[in-house]
């Protein structure tokens, strides 16, 4: 059986238990609560409820990118010792993460040639990320190969719908993910927004419900619109959240009464997408039968 390690940063929405079972290791993207800086990880230095109620009194969050130089001694370390790796990121489309990485690794490379270390973009966040990993999971169990699966996966991250609905999106444009008058538009009293990660990575604005039920409802008739009619089954389904699990439950209700689900996660959304979406988004991840530019096409071209 083929062995690597699997890296990723900590926007990868992914239970702690998972990550430990699978030997999946996590390197930090820094973020900040107002002036206070944040370097260690996901939860490390302040708990997810401390985060949000920040968020929620007005504290401001943001994020930084991970520097090359930091990139540069990882890979290092494991050409030196001749170890495989593979990196998942946080999309190109939503952050300089990735890039950062691919500059590092051709400075690695130019020193290690036969380095066995590939860097893919997810082309996702939060739990889309995840479901990228948990696939990435699934191939090194068949066997694959770190840069067989990197390969298999730059076709396969592009069926990986990530659907989304925030209760307020000036988070998302003052963090720069969402233009101005798309975040007016969307802010209208009693109005939630839908948005999705669209092909290229980055966050669009696709539709408008009255109401966070029928926000909850959007997103699963979202879901069930780039499924095949006869599909009964479902692999895994991610649903992130920032700090409204009774919401996020009432979704997965709705998916484990209409399908057989190999494993439905619930998980708090981290504090990297978090500073920028909120306290109150609901997310959902899983595989379409569709790719993204298709269903993209299909019900909004």
């Amino acid at each position: 059986m083929s062995s690597f390690t699997i890296l990723v940063d900590t926007n990868t929405d992914l239970p702690q238990e998972y990550m430990d079972k699978h030997g999946i290791e996590m390197i930090p993207i820094p973020f900040h609560i107002d002036e206070t800086q944040h370097s260690g990880g996901r939860w490390q230095e302040i708990s997810e409820k401390e985060f949000y109620n920040a968020l929620r009194s007005g504290s401001v969050a943001g994020t930084a990118l991970i520097n090359q130089e930091a990139f540069s001694d990882l890979f290092s370390k494991y050409a030196e010792n001749g170890e495989a790796l593979l990196l998942i990121t946080l999309s190109s489309g939503l952050s300089g993460t990735y890039e950062n990485s691919v500059i590092a690794l051709e400075d690695v490379r130019g020193r290690y040639p036969d380095c066995e270390i590939y860097s893919v973009d997810s082309a996702n966040a939060a739990g889309g990320a995840a479901l990228v990993t948990t696939l990435a999971v699934d191939k090194r169990e068949e066997g694959l190969s770190a840069r067989e699966t990197a390969e298999w996966l730059e076709v396969k991250k592009h069926s990986c719908l990530s659907l989304f609905t925030v209760d307020d999106l000036m988070y998302l444009h003052r963090g720069g993910r969402l233009s101005k008058l798309s975040a007016v538009a969307g802010s209208i009293i009693g109005i939630k927004p839908l948005l999705n990660v669209a092909p290229d990575g980055t966050l669009k604005l696709k539709d408008k419900v009255r109401g966070r039920k029928g926000a909850i409802a959007k997103l699963f008739s979202q879901m069930k619109r780039s499924l095949n009619p006869d599909r009964t089954k479902l692999g895994t389904v991610i649903i992130s959240h920032s700090d409204c699990y009774d919401d996020a439950e009432t979704l997965a209700k709705m998916i484990r009464a209409s399908f057989e689900v190999g494993e439905l996660v619930l998980v708090m959304m981290g504090p990297v997408v978090g500073a920028h979406v909120g306290p109150g988004c609901i997310a959902l991840f899983f595989e379409a039968d569709m790719a993204r530019p298709e269903y993209e096409e299909k019900f909004y071209g």
